[in-house]
């Protein structure tokens, strides 16, 4: 297994209390989980890819209910300081859910001999689930790990990833605890 963990939409704007959506307690009780995995990634030369909201002032997203955030070049869009951040971390702006959609991850992936693609962030029932299924549509195995992730509340987060607990692409698409992926990479790197 080669896999690279995607970071989903943890920047400042998505934080905070007063924007868009109330994630910011669920999105902050992750990071000590995901700064853990971060530095145990990093041990293992694990790339890593923040793939945050950059949208643009007039943006389509915003023509519904959804209030302008993370608007590009503002500090809003920009990764949250109280995540670790590693000196070969990439960075990918994205303009809708998906990271895959309309971005060059898929080749950055490829290029990287990249065969599994862990998924981390926010928000579950949006952002971090269209990534996973984009990922595993462009024939990556996808792990989802579950407490490196959050939606709004604890309730709408464990709904939704009960319904792909056990799903009949196992063990293509996984939803798995940091600590498991972590195990996973040790016994993959220990085979001949």
């Amino acid at each position: 297994m080669k896999a690279a963990i995607l970071i989903i939409d943890m920047v400042r704007d998505n934080l905070r209390e007063e924007k868009h959506f109330p994630i910011t307690k669920e999105a902050t009780a992750i990071i000590p989980k995901l700064n853990n995995l971060l530095e145990q990634a990093g041990k293992r030369e694990c790339p890593v890819i923040f793939a945050s909201d950059s949208f643009l002032k007039e943006d389509f997203i915003f023509k519904g209910k959804l209030k302008p955030h993370s608007i590009r070049g503002t500090e809003g869009a920009e990764v949250v300081s109280e995540i670790i951040k590693g000196e070969n971390d990439m960075y990918l702006i994205k303009r809708r859910f998906s990271a895959f959609y309309k971005t060059d991850l898929d080749q950055t992936l490829r290029t990287l001999g990249i065969d599994t693609v862990a998924v981390t962030g926010i928000a579950t029932t949006f952002c971090v689930l269209s990534t996973a299924f984009d990922a595993l549509s462009n024939d990556f195995k996808t792990v989802l790990i579950e407490d490196c992730s959050a939606a709004d509340n604890e309730a709408t987060h464990s709904r939704i990833l009960d319904i792909y607990r056990k799903n009949p692409l196992f063990p293509l698409f996984q939803v798995i605890k940091a600590d498991e992926f972590i195990q996973a990479l040790d016994r993959e790197s220990s085979v001949p």
